[in-house]
């Protein structure tokens, strides 16, 4: 049992580079550090962003284990988002951002890079779909800015915009766009 568990922590350190362990350690290393020094007391939004920023470094690597994470992320935010009255940002992630990364999920495993298990095939987004994409997006988010003006959002227009930004992303992780990143990274400015 014992090697078991060594032999599966070795092929894991094996999977990733140096320098994504140093980045996924540095971010667990930062959200732990903030956590000691400014909250102390929200156990789920710390364990929320170490299942975050490790859903990150197995996406990027276009692994299917980082779907799986996201959406337990997402189910989480959703929790604290509710515990904390956002119910807007509840619905966003709870109406979207976890049903799509679990849609992308069944994506990504159905369509493996060379019948490799541990990563994706990337695709490539023609430009005919950016015209089915773009209109999606303006109704997603116009669908979006409605919910959320329902719930009386703070800063509807960042928080409209958001969910644009973050539609997109999750469309572009489903369709296996190596772009998605850089959405989510452009999400996070916008957040």
């Amino acid at each position: 049992m014992m090697s078991n568990i060594k032999n599966g922590l070795k092929k894991l350190i094996n999977y990733f580079t140096k320098f994504e362990i140093a980045l996924w350690a540095s971010s667990v290393l930062f959200i732990t550090v903030s956590f000691l020094l400014f909250d102390r007391s929200n156990y789920l939004s710390f364990i929320a962003s170490i299942v975050g920023a490790t859903a990150l470094i197995f996406n990027a690597k276009g692994n299917p284990i980082g779907q799986f994470l996201f959406i337990i992320f997402g189910a989480l935010y959703g929790i604290i988002s509710y515990s904390f009255a956002d119910y807007g940002e509840m619905i966003t992630y709870m109406g979207m951002t976890v049903p799509m990364a679990f849609i992308s999920l069944i994506s990504w495993l159905k369509n493996p890079y060379k019948n490799k298990k541990s990563e994706v095939e990337v695709s490539n987004i023609k430009k005919k779909e950016i015209w089915f994409l773009v209109p999606l997006t303006i109704i997603v988010t116009v669908f979006f800015y409605f919910i959320l003006k329902e719930f009386g959002t703070a800063n509807i227009v960042p928080s409209t915009f958001s969910v644009t930004t973050s539609f997109v992303a999750v469309y572009l992780t489903f369709r296996r766009s190596p772009y998605f990143a850089l959405m989510y990274a452009f999400n996070d400015i916008v957040l």
